[in-house]
């Protein structure tokens, strides 16, 4: 089963996502075939699964790890995932993600919707049959409210004029933030008795997170449509800014005016008049800075954890993840 290239250099983990993969394709049971493979074809379509790895590497700490536990608990961290993502699509009329159609664009909002609402509850299956601790759909369960909270408050500043850089901050701290935390403290849970590690992995989690989205909101002005697999300044035309142009605002918020101003009407002349600005004044590197202190905070917190070969592992995905294009 295809997964991608960068876990070659992990064989542990590149079997351990196999694995997790095949759990994902064994449960999703629709008999509405085209909906059904739709769905398999956005959860492997050898995207990084970046949280299911990060659930599987502190699963390891556990003295008695049960594998099929930690990759059915890593399975439901990417339904979770695609579900939030497959509605994301829907609310800003997406057409394409990872350079595939999306559900929207392929079945309609309502099927696509549904087909959200649908991994939710396979999410919420997969931890009732195989994780065997109440415990664990608390967790997933307050960490989906952290998530979709995250995603109102983001809907909520939509067009906002006055957005500023703590408004973002928030919003990112629930949307993504919140699903690498949960999957790394889900993966460590159980581990020791006092849950001093699954807190050390929450907050680990929480800065990859955050350092994780403020470098992909960078690419968004760095890349273009091709190697983002979606169309380049997106979120500006949707309404939704981040931490590149809010640096730039921060400096000259007059220059950005007139094209909040216009919404979802400015033109693709106008968005690379945007990406001119952001890069004038300043807004990818001061966006760059500070993913660099998030990833450094999330490092320093790794060299807390106890002495594991995976630590090693730990260290070196955080680098290579978070110090990419930098």
């Amino acid at each position: 089963m295809k997964i991608h290239s960068m876990w070659d250099q992990y064989p542990l983990l590149q079997a351990e996502l196999v694995a997790t993969n095949e759990l994902l394709e064994k449960n999703i049971t629709l008999k509405n075939q085209a909906v059904r493979e739709a769905i398999l074809a956005r959860l492997l379509s050898g995207g990084k699964m970046l949280r299911p790895a990060y659930c599987l590497l502190f699963s390891y700490y556990s003295p008695q790890r049960d594998a099929e536990r930690a990759q059915a608990i890593a399975a439901a961290v990417e339904l979770l995932h695609t579900a939030t993502l497959m509605h994301d699509d829907v609310i800003d009329e997406a057409g394409t993600r990872r350079g595939q159609e999306t559900m929207n664009r392929a079945f309609g909002n309502q099927i696509a919707v549904y087909s959200g609402d649908y991994l939710f509850t396979v999410c919420f299956r997969l931890l009732s049959d195989y994780a065997g601790d109440a415990a664990v759909l608390k967790i997933d369960t307050n960490g989906m409210e952290s998530i979709l909270i995250g995603e109102l408050n983001q809907m909520d500043m939509r067009y906002n004029p006055d957005m500023r850089m703590r408004d973002y901050l928030r919003q990112i701290q629930g949307k993504t933030a919140q699903l690498f935390a949960l999957s790394c403290y889900a993966g460590a849970y159980g581990a020791d008795e006092d849950e001093k590690l699954a807190q050390l992995a929450y907050r680990i989690g929480h800065n990859i997170g955050m350092a994780f989205q403020v470098m992909d909101d960078v690419l968004d002005y760095t890349q273009d449509d091709k190697t983002l697999g979606k169309p380049a300044l997106s979120d500006f035309r949707n309404g939704i800014y981040t931490a590149p142009v809010l640096y730039a605002m921060q400096a000259e918020r007059k220059a950005f005016a007139s094209y909040i101003a216009k919404g979802a009407d400015v033109t693709a002349e106008e968005l690379a008049e945007i990406h001119g600005l952001v890069e004038r004044y300043g807004g990818n590197r001061a966006a760059q800075a500070l993913a660099k202190k998030y990833t450094t905070k999330a490092l320093k917190l790794i060299k807390k954890l106890p002495n594991h070969p995976v630590k090693e592992t730990l260290t070196k995905l955080t680098e290579q993840l978070l110090y990419r294009n930098m």
